[in-house]
């Protein structure tokens, strides 16, 4: 097989790895616990490349991880697992307080603030083909919101204004 040849068919083999694998996760973050608490959230951002779906995820934190939604039903707000997040084709689904979110249950201890809990999300393409993707989530305070500190809710940069 001639040099050329070969490098054609490697690209073209890394090309269509990278193509189906093309899943981006950004802002991930975990809330803190207290001492004793047995569950808290995670939330981020994710993007696929083509229509996918996250099915689970998984932690060496928790022995229990599902995913959620948060919905109001009848003015009364309300929790439950889902069996899957659809991630349409080039769009970002957010996970975040209030909505989709990842639960981590049963805790083994304390999740503390400037930690970096590692998820493993496994996405499943159209065609059933599955793909885990690693992330190392930062935990933020317990009273942290959805946006990185000092942002605002369009995610702009935020300024404090110093008084003399």
């Amino acid at each position: 097989m001639k040099r050329s040849t070969r490098s054609l068919i490697v690209a073209a083999s890394l090309l269509a790895a990278a193509a189906h694998a093309q899943v981006t996760v950004k802002d991930a973050w975990v809330r803190a616990t207290v001492p004793q608490q047995k569950a808290t959230g995670a939330f981020m951002q994710i993007q696929a490349a083509k229509n996918s779906k996250l099915v689970s995820v998984s932690s060496p934190i928790a022995p229990i991880v599902e995913v959620h939604e948060m919905a109001v039903h009848d003015n009364v707000m309300k929790m439950r697992q889902v069996p899957a997040v659809e991630l349409p084709a080039g769009k970002t689904v957010e996970l975040k307080p209030g909505g989709y979110h990842v639960m981590l249950m049963d805790l083994k201890q304390q999740v503390k603030e400037g930690d970096a809990v590692p998820l493993t999300l496994i996405v499943e393409s159209q065609d059933g083909k599955r793909d885990s993707v690693e992330v190392k989530a930062p935990v933020r305070a317990l009273n942290a919101s959805a946006q990185p500190a000092g942002h605002d809710a369009r995610g702009a940069h935020k300024h404090r204004e110093l008084k003399e």
